[in-house]
């Protein structure tokens, strides 16, 4: 079959480097960045690399109209016009951007193409909506899920102590979108960085947890009274990030600078990103935790989830990218398997509701050394 991986930066090149490990793909990845091109190349000389600007809607339909399956990691400003476009061309597709649009939007122009298209397809959003998905379908009620999810630098340096996993600018994003939770049964929107805990977490030690808007489709397709995801983060950077919001270096309102117009945004990602940017051989880690609580059979049980994965030195890939990209791959294994095949728009939790695409994947994760440690409690 030909896959084409659109998007070959931190997660979009180890995807394709993993597509390309089986017999049964022919890949191909696409890119504006010849740089990330060329060591996705290196990596494996099989794979075709394409120079090209996917932020044009014509380049995109062109590229994708000779493949079977489609894998886009585009960054999240390009993700929702990416997805339409390949959509449109008719194309069954795995997403991992996190944009900002509802792809519910896309659903009814998906079913009537025949496109079975699953969106957020990362470890989260991603991984934790399947296991919510699996859970819920597994209890008579659900009362509770609560997701605490983050992406680290092994080695902790002043002054931010943290180094981006993945789209950097997607990362600013988090701190900014306002966050979304269901409280008592009703949706509440707080600010970012918002409602801040710490919790402990064995081999790593005191992490801070605050708000984001993480929890993405699970507003709508569960029905549990409450509802929360959070983003995890060494202490302190809760205190950092708001003071550069509040000061307006997050803005995206131009201003004047000596009779220059410039978006502070701009100034700021151009000072940040390289700062924040994972050198060759640095060690990240990824951490989550997925509680998900409820009823069956008249007995209150918790379900956990716990996945503590790091830099793979012998592949040189970094966490973020095993743990976000492995699950995309494994998903389009699963599709060219023919194991699901709704068609329209399928949020990972939609995926959790088969137990046969719930052990494909993990067991695909697992072999990749992707492992989730589950336990069940009695309440």
């Amino acid at each position: 079959m030909k896959a084409i991986v659109l998007g070959a930066g931190l997660v979009g090149g180890p995807m394709a480097i993993d597509l390309a490990k089986d017999d049964e793909f022919e890949v191909t990845a696409v890119d504006i960045d010849e740089q990330a091109l060329e060591t996705m190349n290196e990596a494996n000389p099989k794979i075709t690399a394409i120079r090209a600007d996917l932020s044009d809607a014509r380049v995109v339909k062109a590229i994708v109209a000779d493949h079977d399956l489609v894998l886009s990691a585009v960054p999240g400003f390009m993700g929702f016009q990416t997805l339409q476009t390949v959509i449109a061309a008719g194309k069954d597709v795995v997403d991992i951007a996190f944009f900002s649009e509802n792809p519910f939007d896309l659903d009814a122009i998906a079913k009537e193409k025949g496109v079975t298209a699953i969106v957020d397809c990362g470890v989260a959003p991603g991984i934790s909506n399947m296991l919510v998905g699996h859970v819920d379908q597994l209890l008579d009620r659900t009362e509770n899920i609560l997701i605490y999810v983050g992406g680290l630098p092994e080695v902790r340096e002043w002054p931010y102590e943290y180094k981006a996993v993945f789209s950097p600018i997607d990362v600013i994003a988090e701190y900014t979108r306002p966050a979304r939770y269901v409280e008592n049964g009703h949706l509440v929107v707080r600010e970012a960085l918002s409602d801040p805990e710490l919790l402990d977490f064995p081999g790593i030690g005191e992490l801070e947890a605050f708000n984001t808007d993480g929890l993405r489709s699970l507003a709508d397709t569960i029905d549990a009274p409450n509802m929360k995801e959070k983003t995890l983060r060494y202490q302190g950077h809760i205190e950092k990030m708001a003071v550069l919001r509040a000061t307006g270096l997050f803005s995206e309102e131009e201003i004047d600078v000596n009779g220059t117009k410039i978006r502070p945004i701009d100034f700021t990602t151009k000072l940040l990103f390289p700062m924040w940017k994972l050198k060759p051989g640095e060690a990240d880690i990824t951490v989550m935790q997925v509680i998900i609580e409820g009823e069956k059979d008249g007995k209150g049980l918790r379900y956990v989830y716990d996945l503590l994965d790091r830099y793979d030195p012998v592949t040189a890939t970094h966490s973020m990218a095993r743990t976000t990209g492995y699950a995309a791959t494994m998903a389009i294994r699963m599709l060219a398997a023919g194991l699901y095949d709704q068609t329209g728009i399928s949020p990972p939790e939609f995926v959790g509701r088969d137990e046969k695409c719930v052990t494909f994947m993990l067991k695909g994760l697992e072999e990749r050394g992707v492992v989730f440690q589950r336990r069940i409690e009695e309440l």
